[in-house]
């Protein structure tokens, strides 16, 4: 599957596959699926936006329903086995990552990776990125609204200062 999402240059499946190949060598209690898979790129470009100055990848992040998502990571793994991965992962796979970029990941990962979609879900609407991003829309009701990086680099900019403070 590495080899497929290579030729498309598309670095956000590329982080679903690091995060997927997490998943297997280094396993948390609540796995992975597709509704985590969506709340990790997004904090995963979150943070990579307030630490690294840049975003991760260029698809943009819509607000769903079930909170945000990338629509094109969403269509290539709709489908996929999260229970029983049959790809191969190995590390070298993922050199496109900078170290820090890198480094995002990983943190995601182990601060992120703990909890359940579910959960990541509720986080998101409890953030005011996803929030704007939906203003006017009921919770019930389907958007491809764009979840502003500058709001995201913003927002999660601020919260880094509330805490180091």
């Amino acid at each position: 599957m590495i080899n497929e999402i290579s030729k498309t240059a598309d670095k956000a499946l590329l982080v679903a596959e690091y995060f997927i190949w997490k998943s297997k060598v280094n396993p948390k209690p609540t796995g992975l699926d597709k509704l985590k898979l969506q709340k990790l790129l997004y904090y995963a470009q979150a943070w990579n936006l307030v630490f690294n100055k840049s975003p991760l990848f260029q698809n943009e992040i819509e607000a769903w329903i079930h909170g945000p998502a990338v629509p094109e990571v969403y269509q290539f793994f709709k489908n996929f086995d999260f229970s029983n991965p049959t790809v191969k992962f190995r590390e070298d796979d993922f050199k496109i990552f900078s170290a820090d970029e890198k480094n995002i990941l990983d943190n995601i990962w182990e601060v992120y990776g703990k909890y359940d979609g579910p959960y990541l879900e509720a986080l998101t609407h409890a953030e005011l990125p996803w929030q704007e991003a939906r203003s006017g829309i009921e919770l019930s009701k389907p958007s491809q609204n764009i979840i502003s990086t500058q709001r995201m680099q913003q927002y999660y900019g601020e919260r880094l200062a509330r805490v180091a403070k």
